[in-house]
């Protein structure tokens, strides 16, 4: 059985081309031949060597119109590539199995945006790709639902697997190393760290928490790491692009996030998983797959939720001891978080849509 991905790209990114370069490790070590799609390749990383790599070429294109050329010629390029079962990161309408990381209903209910003619473009793709599916890969809960609710798909049709994380990568560290690291990134030992990785500060959720932060006499910073923050100050420092996140979340005290839109939020896995607790909004999708110690949630939206329960994760870390990283990472995790287990899962789906074969 040949296995086709399809993705915006193959490179270092964020979110579902992320997600993609998982899987191409995954299916390279279970010994599956795949074919990748996608518009970018990047040469230089060592997965674009394990692909057979089909590029489709929009940069002719406006950019609100290169989501339906890519997709239109997709149907031809995997008739090409001999693909018989293609799992679609992006939006296409002839994947079988169809990755939901993200809606895009879901995303203007969220932050109140009204839908434009561009916007109503994907979502029509959107509803094309999962009407066309075989089955639906929903990465959250929350996805499963937006699911039912927004696009009226059955129940049926739907399997919910939480994305994976290289667990090789994302580990605690000893105290010696974390004390290395916090004098690294210029922490202060008396410091309480909030780590807040963005590039999208807006919705991110970033005015809220300068909003809970003002005034307070907890001695906490919050660093923001990836683009600059547009001001900061004695409570917002900026630490810079941190090529290795891991370090940054090792360093912290807590991560800290307060998005508008956040499907499932692969920050917070990655941060519990090196044994640093996070400060989430209920409505970010990763919530449901963190075990209790290993999370502080508020209501979404909430300014004065957010303060409050600042002040009782900040003073619980005040009552207590050093934190023991490896100690908070166990059992952090309440899912299979490997990049096998979740291929394994994906060949599983693939094979039924196959009839075994």
């Amino acid at each position: 059985m040949k296995i086709g991905l399809s993705s915006n790209a193959l490179k270092h990114s964020g979110g579902l081309e992320r997600y993609a370069m998982d899987l191409v490790r995954g299916f390279a070590a279970a010994g599956i031949e795949l074919a990748f799609f996608a518009r970018r390749f990047d040469p230089s990383v060592p997965e674009s060597g394990m692909v057979e790599a089909h590029r489709i070429n929009v940069s002719f294109l406006p950019g609100k119109l290169r989501d339906l050329w890519f997709s239109w010629r997709l149907r031809r390029a995997r008739r090409a590539a001999k693909v018989d079962v293609l799992i679609g990161c992006n939006r296409v309408d002839s994947s079988e199995i169809a990755i939901c990381g993200g809606t895009h209903l879901g995303f203007l209910r969220a932050t109140g945006r009204p839908a434009k003619r561009s916007d109503r473009w994907q979502i029509e793709l959107e509803r094309r790709q999962y009407e066309q599916s075989s089955v639906i890969v929903a990465h959250s809960q929350l996805m499963r639902d937006e699911l039912r609710e927004l696009y009226g798909i059955e129940e049926a049709k739907i399997r919910v697997l939480y994305p994976p994380v290289d667990g090789a990568r994302f580990t605690p560290a000893d105290a010696a190393r974390r004390a290395e690291l916090r004098r690294k990134f210029g922490f202060a030992d008396h410091e309480i760290v909030l780590l807040f990785p963005s590039s999208s500060h807006e919705r991110k959720g970033l005015p809220l928490i300068e909003a809970a932060l003002r005034g307070t006499d907890l001695p906490v910073v919050l660093a923001v790491a990836g683009r600059p923050p547009a001001r900061t100050s004695e409570r917002v420092r900026y630490i810079g692009y941190v090529k290795e996140i891991e370090d940054g979340y090792r360093a912290a005290d807590f991560t800290l996030l307060a998005s508008k839109y956040e499907p499932f939020g692969l920050v917070g896995v990655e941060s519990v998983m090196c044994g640093t607790p996070v400060i989430f909004p209920s409505s970010i999708g990763c919530c449901d797959a963190l075990a209790p110690h290993a999370k502080f949630v508020f209501a979404p939206d909430d300014e004065a939720d957010l303060r409050a329960t600042l002040e009782r994760a900040v003073q619980q870390r005040l009552a207590a001891a050093p934190p023991d990283q490896a100690e908070v990472a166990r059992g952090a995790v309440l899912y299979d978080a490997s990049v096998a287990g979740h291929v394994d899962a994906l060949l599983a789906l693939a094979r039924r849509i196959r009839g075994g074969n």
